[in-house]
């Protein structure tokens, strides 16, 4: 056994090589930069001094900013479990075989395919105060889906889950394809309907994917890129900050203010959060397992 481990190791080890690199190039290394720029005041024309732990300390009394961290909260309370449930209910839906399947599964995960500014663009037709194709079709004529504040946040979290559910049906799809026929089978002998079938052998077998498709929602609530693209495509930030994420607040502070530091004193902290975050899921459910 030990023998075919080590002989498998270089094969193991190349397979994995350009994923680790990846990681190491797009994510950790920037990652380590954004928290060493947090230690200096930069204002992106070459000016760059010294600052220690002040662009720190300047978060603690900035409301704006923990106002984004509970909008950022907010939207992934939201968007976490309805892109779940969206995800996993679709997939439910067309895993078995009819007649048109693969074109009902390509047209669910086109949205997913299209770049999000012009996702952004096509929604900001759609929701037209008074003109838009969706007040003409329900009639809320006096509904104003992006410039109303309690609604803003809701209309881009909608927005996010009808964007992202194909591409959670597929990873979801994948899971059901790789559960053996067998067990559902053995349900079916022991007088299981579609709820047990489901409740004690999809469910208990999805586990893993479940996991997966959860981390990964997370990570897109927080820091994914449809909480920046469709936020500036779509609202700015308003109406009254109301949809003014972390990640859209940290490229105000850089890009608007030219507050690099700050921004990357911001950044880093919403990595460490999030690290934290994922984390205790990994130790709550032991990798997806859920077991002992």
């Amino acid at each position: 056994m030990s023998r075919t481990r080590s002989s498998d190791a270089p094969a193991a080890a190349a397979f994995l090589a350009p994923d680790a690199l990846g990681l190491l190039l797009f994510i950790a290394l920037p990652a380590l930069l954004a928290l060493l720029v947090g230690f200096f005041q930069v204002d992106g024309f070459g000016n760059i001094e010294w600052a220690g732990l002040e662009n720190f300390r300047l978060m603690i009394g900035d409301g704006l900013l923990w106002k984004s961290f509970g909008i950022t909260i907010g939207y992934a309370v939201l968007f976490v479990p309805l892109a779940f449930f969206a995800g996993l209910g679709l997939a439910l839906l067309v895993s078995d075989h009819f007649p048109g399947v693969a074109v009902v599964r390509a047209a669910l995960f086109l949205p997913n395919a299209v770049s999000l500014v012009v996702i952004g663009l096509l929604w900001q037709f759609l929701l037209t105060d008074k003109t838009g194709a969706v007040a003409k079709l329900t009639g809320l004529d006096e509904v104003s889906w992006l410039g109303d504040p309690t609604l803003a946040l809701l209309t881009l979290v909608l927005i996010s889950v009808w964007f992202l559910m194909g591409y959670q049906m597929l990873i979801f799809l994948g899971g059901l394809q790789d559960i053996p026929r067998e067990y559902y089978d053995a349900a079916t002998v022991d007088g299981g309907g579609p709820w047990q079938r489901f409740r004690h052998v999809t469910w208990p077998m999805l586990r893993p994917t479940s996991f997966f498709v959860l981390v990964t929602s997370l990570i897109n609530a927080v820091t994914g890129l449809q909480v920046f693209d469709l936020v500036y495509v779509l609202t700015s930030g308003g109406p009254a900050n109301s949809t003014t994420t972390v990640v859209y607040y940290a490229y105000q502070q850089a890009f608007l203010f030219g507050r690099f530091g700050y921004a990357s004193a911001i950044c880093a902290l919403l990595v460490v959060a999030l690290g934290a975050i994922t984390g205790v899921l990994f130790a709550l459910t032991r990798g997806g397992r859920f077991d002992a």
